[in-house]
């Protein structure tokens, strides 16, 4: 006897099946991320999700190489990386093509990537991500001009500013302590990066321990009101990347963007960031995290050959978004792109019902005919499960005088 060899329903750990009503909530997180970005002058384009892993070797991090990625061995002894991250691709194709493109440049995508690591809330091994960048600005307008579009995505979802905070901070100012105040060599800068990106999920304790073995001295900058911070901003260097995150800030209040601070413990992961950081993160307590975030990447498409080019960029997740329009009640109530199921009661009906089908189509109407010929309580139900709103029901009487009744099932559930 056979063995059942049945396959599993289930899906790989860590990705989701979108159903017509995950489906029809995803394409409205797409639809307000397109129509808000383009309000600012932002144009579509999009790549391959397969990247030569060295791409992201070179500047996401030898560890999200290593630990976080789908990296694999093609077939032309090639190693290959499904994209973790969209900013290194967009790098390369500006890079690609740096003569021939107009700066400067505002650019978006929407593309799939890839982390391998532990499923867990607002986090997953697939999801989707709006990616605004902008090219060839070096001054901090565009710095302000995509922490407003970030601001306007979240007002474009109906959020109210108390329900989400922007905090900001600088690579600038923290690279420019490390290696002026503290001397610290690059290798120990980036394990201070490190360690201050965590700070907030490690005690106190732990964290100033650690940081004192990379210092070399006990380690007192995060904290703004102390006597070394205020030493340290005597240093020009320091002072100016200050001045100019300070600057930002104040231009972003007189916009109206009041729910901006100063985060001294913001690093953002990636080693590619240069400049301005920041992210917006959910005040929900049952949802309070980060949402997405992004900054200034200035030298990245000097990986590529030639010169460095000012850059500025975020990325935003369907996933964590998703979470936060859930948790504020701000998803759309589901329907049905067919708006009428056209119900017909016996066979000899069938030639009229596509005919209604066809003129309703033609007046710009998504209609559906079941052709199943079940009772019409059960083809109502059927549209009533669709979330379909119309229903029209052909027989004998509607094909001999030509006419029908569209009823409206939301008022008569």
């Amino acid at each position: 006897m056979a063995k059942n060899t049945s396959l599993s329903t289930e899906s790989y750990k860590g990705v989701r099946d979108f159903y017509p009503e995950d489906m029809a909530i995803q394409n409205y997180i797409f639809n307000t991320w397109k129509k808000t970005v383009e309000k600012f002058g932002y144009v579509e384009y999009t790549a391959s999700i397969l990247e030569p892993a060295e791409l992201y070797r070179a500047k996401s991090g030898e560890e999200i190489v290593n630990e976080q990625t789908y990296t694999f061995v093609d077939r032309g002894d090639r190693e290959v990386t499904l994209r973790p991250e969209m900013t290194p691709t967009v790098a390369r194709l500006v890079a690609g093509k740096k003569r021939d493109l107009g700066f400067p440049l505002r650019w978006y995508s929407i593309p799939n990537v890839f982390r391998y690591e532990r499923p867990q809330r607002g986090r997953l091994r697939e999801h989707w991500q709006l990616n605004v960048d902008a090219f060839g600005v070096p001054g901090t307008e565009i710095d302000v001009e995509a922490i407003t579009l970030a601001y306007e995505i979240m007002k474009a979802f109906g959020a109210n500013d108390s329900d989400f905070g922007i905090k900001i901070s600088s690579r600038k100012l923290l690279n420019a302590i490390f290696s002026t105040w503290y001397e610290l060599d690059e290798q120990k800068s980036k394990a201070l990066q490190k360690l201050i990106d965590k700070k907030k999920k490690m005690p106190e304790e732990v964290f100033a321990v650690e940081a004192e073995k990379i210092v070399g001295k006990p380690f007192s900058f995060l904290n703004t009101q102390s006597s070394e911070y205020q030493e340290a901003m005597a240093i020009p260097v320091i002072r100016e990347a200050k001045e100019e995150l300070d600057s930002i800030i104040e231009t972003l209040n007189k916009r109206g963007i009041k729910n901006v601070e100063y985060d001294e413990t913001l690093i953002r992961g990636f080693d590619y960031y240069t400049g301005t950081v920041f992210e917006v993160f959910d005040t929900n307590p049952e949802n309070n995290r980060s949402l997405f975030g992004g900054g200034r990447y200035d030298e990245l498409l000097a990986l590529f050959g030639g010169e460095s080019l000012p850059a500025f960029g975020f990325g935003m997740g369907d996933v964590t978004i998703r979470d936060f329009l859930e948790t504020r009640n701000l998803l759309p109530k589901y329907t049905s792109s067919a708006s009428y199921m056209i119900c017909i009661m016996d066979k000899s009906a069938t030639d009229y019902a596509d005919q209604v089908a066809k003129e309703l189509r033609n007046e710009g109407k998504n209609v559906c005919v079941n052709y199943s010929y079940k009772s019409i309580g059960d083809q109502i139900k059927s549209a009533l499960k669709q979330s379909i709103q119309y229903c029209i029901v052909i027989g004998e009487d509607e094909v001999k005088n030509k006419t029908y009744t569209i009823k409206d099932l939301t008022k008569e559930a």
